[in-house]
């Protein structure tokens, strides 16, 4: 799971949500739960289900015999890093509790604005090939999403280590020591602001982005928020790399996981089997890339 929890990160220290979507049993939640215990962030999880109501994400007014009034009890939303399980279990009403949340940093409860803290990040996952019971994310809710990963299977050494790990442990449960903490996470993301950008760049995330939406097989492409998206990935992997300055190649690989999602297929194109993420593939690999970009463009 290296590159997919090199993704998560980037999006994350780019200021974004992640979205892991893929089959039961990969390791998505344990993702997500090893992410915050190494980023020393205040964690909570919130199983999704269908009868989850808004109040059960942002919190409510509870009455205080006490002091003969209500008072505002915080839902799990007040954390730094929300791991939601299954969102695609929970209907779109409370769906749109958590859009509130992730879009602006604040919940509102009977006409009251509540700020969440800050850093605050979702980590949300969904199970694609179960759809009784379940909500599908509206475009505008995954649009929300600055990333979506799949994890895949591992190969078989990959498998034969992950239960070689279960019995050195000894114990079902896995804690990762904290590498960082909260203010850190905030100096590191003030760092990928700090990552220069050749205007070529820039230019050429636009033109992955304008690419998606004249594609013959997409009936809406990725927006300008998407666009911004990607140029914010490749900034935070380029940090990831040690380096002050994006490269294409950083672009190259965030253009999946940040446009894939975005992309919402003809009829035609959906009845014939193909897939937003062999879209964006193929957008990457007929749009030129900007002709010099790399340390001699990085400013001092």
């Amino acid at each position: 799971m290296d590159d997919a929890l090199e993704l998560a990160l980037a999006a994350l220290l780019a200021g974004g949500h992640v979205l892991f979507e893929d089959v039961p049993g990969l390791g998505k939640t344990l993702a997500a739960r090893s992410l915050a215990g190494a980023l020393g962030l205040e964690f909570r999880r919130l199983q999704c289900t269908p009868d989850l109501l808004p109040a059960d994400i942002t919190g409510s007014f509870v009455y205080d015999p006490a002091a003969r009034g209500f008072e505002f009890q915080p839902g799990p939303v007040f954390t730094s890093l929300l791991l939601a399980d299954e969102v695609n279990r929970t209907p779109p009403k409370t769906q749109s509790a958590l859009l509130e949340a992730m879009a602006e940093g604040q919940v509102t409860v009977e006409g009251r604005s509540y700020p969440l803290p800050q850093p605050f990040r979702v980590v949300a996952t969904s199970n694609p090939v179960e759809h009784e019971g379940t909500y599908a994310l509206p475009e505008a809710q995954l649009d929300r999403f600055m990333v979506r990963l799949a994890v895949g299977y591992p190969d078989r050494a990959q498998e034969q280590r992950i239960l070689l790990n279960r019995v050195e442990r000894r114990q079902e449960a896995a804690h990762v020591e904290p590498v960082v903490d909260g203010e850190r996470v905030l100096a590191l993301q003030a760092a990928v602001e700090a990552v220069h950008v050749d205007p070529d760049v820039a230019g050429y995330c636009v033109d992955l982005a304008v690419a998606t939406r004249n594609h013959p097989s997409v009936q809406v492409g990725a927006s300008p928020r998407g666009s911004q998206a990607l140029l914010l990935v490749s900034r935070a992997l380029a940090v990831l790399a040690g380096r002050a300055f994006v490269q294409p190649e950083d672009v190259k690989r965030a253009a999946v996981p940040v446009l894939a999602h975005r992309l919402v297929l003809t009829t035609d194109a959906w009845a014939a089997g193909i897939d937003t993420a062999e879209v964006v593939r193929g957008v990457v690999a007929t749009t030129p890339g900007p002709a010099t970009a790399g340390a001699a463009d990085a400013r001092p």
